[in-house]
């Protein structure tokens, strides 16, 4: 089963820059992971190195939910 990981950093950093564009490439590709049937995972990364599961997505309705809540504080 494919997987796709979305880091938390990133898409705190492309909210604060209002990068729209990239945001758009990863949930575009997280959609065609799903689509094929794999996963889609949501992690964080500690300054320590240790990386853990936030969320995990199996379905497009959940990753659309998580989409509109990113995408809600860009600025317009």
């Amino acid at each position: 089963m494919q997987e796709y990981i979305i880091s938390v950093s990133e898409v705190e950093e492309w909210q604060m820059t209002n990068d729209i564009q990239a945001l758009d490439n990863v949930f575009g590709r997280a959609k065609r992971v799903l689509v094929g049937g794999g996963i889609v995972a949501v992690v964080r990364e500690q300054r320590s190195g240790e990386v853990y599961r936030v969320e995990e997505f199996s379905t497009l309705e959940d990753l659309e939910r998580y989409r509109k809540g990113v995408y809600r504080w860009l600025k317009a």
